[in-house]
């Protein structure tokens, strides 16, 4: 077999696995007259299609807040003071403080649009037939591989900023300080700002990869006529 002709081929195999599809006769000989070029093109622009659409729905108001599957809460370690303040009549403030982390991660996320459309484009082949043969969080590993470290930097001094402004978030910065000392919490939560940036990037992953499993579903809908050609021939 043609060397050229068995990478396509695998190439083709991994494209209908990761959409889902069960590739039979008739799809593998449509798929196989797609140059590799094409497929990897048509990933690129169904992750960067997504991650647009991630950073769109997220970077609002109510993106994290009114999302129950990206919500920041107060981290665990904090859930029990957070009660007795509750119980004290203080419940304005812990909520002022959910409410302003929240808001800090909807203001953060559009800086970080470029940045992932720069990853995707820049996507060698090797990344490309990772995603395809890597199982359902591979897309979410392909970004936080490639942007994590520069958006978390992009992502802190907005985050920063934004919490700055609730006195709750410098008690909860001495109180974390503390129990870092202990051994208690994780780096990460040494500070309210560090523990929002680092959930502000959890958030943007789970959902480009949500729009990146939308895409796949229902290709026609993307309005890619690239997309559609590659993805909608395994269905």
């Amino acid at each position: 077999m043609d060397r050229r002709h068995f990478h396509r081929q695998t190439f083709a195999a991994g494209l209908a696995w990761l959409v889902g599809g069960t590739l039979q006769h008739a799809h593998a000989l449509s798929l196989s007259s797609l140059s590799e070029q094409e497929v990897g093109k048509g990933l690129k622009a169904a992750l960067e299609q997504g991650a647009k659409a991630a950073v769109s729905l997220l970077g609002q108001p109510g993106g994290f807040l009114d999302n129950p599957k990206v919500r920041i809460p107060l981290p665990e370690h904090l859930e029990q003071a957070a009660n007795l303040l509750r119980m004290a009549g203080q419940g304005k403030k812990v909520d002022e403080l959910v409410t302003g982390m929240n808001r800090a991660a909807e203001a953060a996320v559009p800086m970080g649009r470029d940045l992932l459309v720069k990853a995707v484009r820049s996507m060698s082949v090797q990344d490309a037939k990772q995603i395809l043969t890597g199982g359902d969080n591979a897309v979410t590993q392909f970004f936080a591989e490639k942007t994590r470290e520069p958006l978390g930097a992009s992502f802190l001094p907005v985050v920063q900023k934004a919490v700055g402004k609730i006195n709750l978030a410098k008690t909860y910065n001495r109180v974390a300080s503390q129990a870092l000392g202990f051994g208690l919490i994780r780096q990460e939560e040494a500070s309210v700002e560090q523990y929002v940036t680092g959930k502000t990037l959890d958030g943007l992953y789970t959902i480009i990869g949500d729009e990146e499993r939308k895409i796949r579903q229902d290709p026609v809908g993307a309005g890619s006529k690239l997309i559609e050609k590659v993805f909608g021939a395994v269905r």
